[in-house]
């Protein structure tokens, strides 16, 4: 089982999570479908076994109510540089029920860590999934986006200053603010949007007043 998840993460990693198939996968491993199936049960199954692998890497911080939010942008952070490193492959995560040991240990986790911070039970389940999804949407967006850079001769979607001269090149009768705030639009560099967001969903808790350390 190890060797097909290696494998697969290879393929993941040189060619695209679109390109992973249960044939595909076959073919790297050098035998036939019927032998994978022996293995792993369809598609669905090897994609939660490829995010567990993913999971198991995260560590998770013993909870601290004072430093709560903090750690829970430090594991979103960790899961979204795994998810990185293999690209398009958090969409295997959206809609998925997790039962794999590790990502349930990630839930696990995250749930200890809003609990401490005083988060209410419901609103922190509710946080854990969000968190969790705009993770994974962010991480397949970046890897849409540089996959139609490839494969599409469209450099200029991670070309901030081009996007920032299409915008102002619009008619500023039509968009009078997008023509001039096109800088704060496309403003940001590396992972500061995503810091941004994450910062946004966490601190909301604690504005609701739901965020005081449990004692």
């Amino acid at each position: 089982m190890e060797q097909v998840v290696d494998t697969a993460l290879g393929v993941v990693a040189t060619e695209g999570y679109e390109a992973l198939t249960m044939r595909r996968l076959a073919g790297a491993l050098d035998t036939g479908p019927a032998s994978l199936y022996a293995h792993v049960v369809n598609k669905a199954d090897l994609d939660e076994l490829l995010i567990g692998r993913l999971c198991a890497a995260l560590v998770l911080p013993e909870p601290d109510p004072a430093a709560w939010r903090e750690q829970i942008r430090g594991v979103c952070a960790q899961l979204r540089d795994q998810y990185l490193k293999y690209p398009g492959i958090s969409r295997a995560a959206l809609a998925m029920a997790p039962t794999d040991l590790e990502t349930m240990r990630v839930s696990e986790g995250m749930l200890a860590i809003l609990l401490a911070g005083g988060v209410a039970p419901q609103a922190a389940a509710w946080a854990i999934d969000a968190l969790l999804l705009y993770v994974a949407a962010y991480c397949l967006e970046a890897a849409i986006a540089r996959q139609r850079a490839a494969h599409e001769d469209a450099v200029w979607v991670l070309d901030r200053e081009e996007l920032e001269r299409r915008l102002t090149a619009l008619p500023a009768e039509a968009f009078p603010h997008t023509v001039r705030h096109a800088g704060e639009l496309t403003a940001g560099e590396g992972h500061d949007r995503f810091d941004f967001t994450l910062a946004l969903m966490i601190d909301g808790l604690a504005h609701r007043g739901i965020g005081e350390p449990n004692r």
